[in-house]
């Protein structure tokens, strides 16, 4: 039943007058944030103000009682406004009624998406998006957002070009011949206010009200949000599931759930981690899925977690997802009776409050990060935001590259693993003879493959116990440290197998060390352990080296390069 209703699991605890009491104030004051965000973010779809509010409405409360986070709020958000805007820009004119159906039916596909995704318990594919690539995307986006309001801000009029930046140098120029300075000056006091309030989380919802107040006391006659329909959503199937338009909004649904869960789940994550909750990466996507594809016939475009409503939850007290609910009431209240008070809110104050939001998305700190850690990584989070600024508004052109190179050198990677040849350093452990400058045994060789043996890598294992031969002429033993080999397929068995016969066949015997009890069962059932020899298996490279000295003249043991130095017991001895 927790599976089917997961709130059942936290449903009982309302019962408390205290949890009760901080779950009304943290849905009262996450409304407070949303309201003005949600017509924001709408604009930003390019949707009417209304629809922020139906997406506000259904989703918030669906999410939290069937996904598994407690503080988790659920409503539009930028990136997937973003996205949103982008993919169906291309299909039809934002604000028309056909572009209005194609954001809802790709809300949809996002929904339904997410929601195949949880109950299949796919939730690991988030894991494709690696940090380098989510921080050049999400550092291009919030490029992108902030750049797409700058006609909001100056009074112009918009210019749809096929790429975002053509559109923006297009508003620079007709802002040179004629600024709106009135407009300028409400999105200065926009600006004024959330700086000044910039640590009170109603900063937004008083940037709305005053400004909207400043716009009625002086007739503003600049660009305004204007009438707002009064009343509930109504039930809509999608008009249209046209096979070519659902092929055409594939790639932005993937884009969207994808990008949604990391968001989600990290945010998530850093909460569950203060208020030590248990998550369900699953079961988050069960409930992201629903509140998409619920919302999605009640007028609802693409929704996701919230970093900034998720936190507020958490700052003000909320313990369950009840608190999502009263959010929810309060958005209906204002679907309700509010609507007419906002007609006369500026368009430029709605740009303030995005691009305030997306200012936290700009973190340079991970791509500095990654390139200190490896250039390629770097290059890839450069080259993934450098593609995405550059083909907006086709977005998934970015994050698919990037999704693209990181995988492509993720298996370079695994078919190219470290190989390390063993010496013995002058401390007397085993270390990596080519990092330290140490001589090579020229009868035993201890190589150590750290890596999976798989068919990408077996061909690369090979080539590395040819290369020992070629520097070892006169080897005898080969001693495989198999402490880094973590799995084997059946062409790295068909591999092991050749190497094992082709060495017995000119005098050289394969010892193997520190093998993981997995993967010697694969090789058991294979019959390679019977090849290379049950009593040839040893815990440690100390202990082989023990069993080959025996067989060695007593001399050989004394000036081996391999033996542990007289002024240190062998007790301890380990491998690095």
């Amino acid at each position: 039943m927790h599976r089917l209703a997961p709130f059942l699991s936290w449903l009982p605890e309302l019962r408390s007058g205290d949890t009760l009491r901080r779950d009304i104030v943290a849905g009262i004051t996450v409304a407070a944030v949303l309201v003005p965000q949600s017509m924001a973010y709408a604009r930003l779809a390019g949707l009417p103000a209304v629809y922020g509010l139906y997406a506000s409405f259904l989703p918030p409360v669906i999410a939290a009682f069937w996904g598994s986070s407690r503080h988790l709020a659920t409503g539009p958000v930028a990136m997937a406004s973003l996205i949103s805007a982008s993919a169906v820009g291309t299909l039809a004119i934002a604000g028309r009624e056909d572009f209005i159906s194609l954001s809802l039916l790709l809300a949809l596909m996002v929904g339904v998406l997410r929601l195949a995704l949880g109950v299949l318990h796919l939730g690991v594919l988030v894991n494709l998006l690696s940090a380098p690539v989510v921080a050049g995307f999400t550092n291009a986006a919030a490029l992108i957002i902030a750049t797409s309001q700058l006609h909001h801000l100056l009074g112009v009029s918009s210019v749809h070009a096929p790429y975002h930046f053509q559109s923006i140098a297009a508003v620079l120029v007709a802002a040179t011949a004629q600024v709106s300075w009135t407009t300028v000056g409400m999105a200065a006091l926009a600006a004024a206010i959330m700086v000044g309030l910039r640590f009170r989380h109603e900063k937004i919802l008083l940037a709305v009200v005053l400004t909207t107040a400043v716009s009625w006391a002086l007739e503003f006659q600049g660009d305004v949000v204007g009438d707002i329909p009064q009343g509930l959503p109504h039930l809509s199937l999608p008009s249209s599931l046209d096979p070519e338009l659902l092929l055409a909004l594939l790639p932005a649904a993937l884009v969207i759930t994808l990008v949604g869960l990391m968001e989600a789940m990290s945010i998530a994550k850093v909460i569950a981690t203060r208020s030590k909750q248990h998550l369900d990466v699953n079961q988050e996507l069960i409930g992201q899925g629903l509140a998409n594809a619920v919302g999605s016939l009640f007028g609802s475009f693409a929704v996701s977690g919230s970093f900034s409503r998720s936190a507020i939850t958490y700052d003000t007290g909320g313990r369950t997802g009840f608190a999502a609910a009263i959010c929810s009431l309060v958005v209906m209240l204002t679907l309700l009776f509010l609507t007419p008070l906002f007609g006369r809110l500026p368009q430029a104050t709605l740009a303030m409050v995005i691009i305030f939001a997306v200012l936290g998305l700009v973190r340079v700190c991970p791509l500095q990060q990654a390139w200190r850690v490896s250039r390629v990584d770097g290059l890839i989070g450069i080259v993934t935001f450098v593609i995405t600024v550059a083909f907006a508004p086709r977005l998934h052109y970015g994050i698919g590259a990037g999704i693209a190179l990181a995988l492509a050198q993720y298996i370079y990677r695994t078919m190219r693993p470290h190989v390390a040849y063993l010496a013995r350093h002058p401390d007397g452990h085993l270390v990596d003879a080519d990092a330290h400058g140490l001589a090579l045994d020229q009868r035993i060789a201890i190589i150590r493959f750290d890596g999976r043996l798989y068919f990408g890598s077996s061909s690369f294992f090979e080539d590395k116990v040819l290369e020992a031969l070629s520097r070892m002429p006169d080897l005898r033993f080969l001693v495989l440290d198999a402490g880094g080999v973590n799995q084997i397929d059946a062409t790295g068995v068909d591999t092991l197998r050749r190497v094992v016969d082709d060495l017995a066949q000119i005098g050289i015997a394969v010892y193997v060390t520190r093998i993981k009890h997995g993967v010697f069962r694969v090789i058991d059932r294979a019959g390679v352990a019977e090849a290379i020899g049950q009593d040839h298996f040893f815990e440690w490279n100390q202990h082989a080296l023990e069993h080959l000295w025996d067989q060695m003249e007593p001399s050989y043991r004394i000036n081996c390069p391999l033996s542990v130095p007289s002024a240190r017991s062998r007790q301890g001895v380990w491998s690095i």
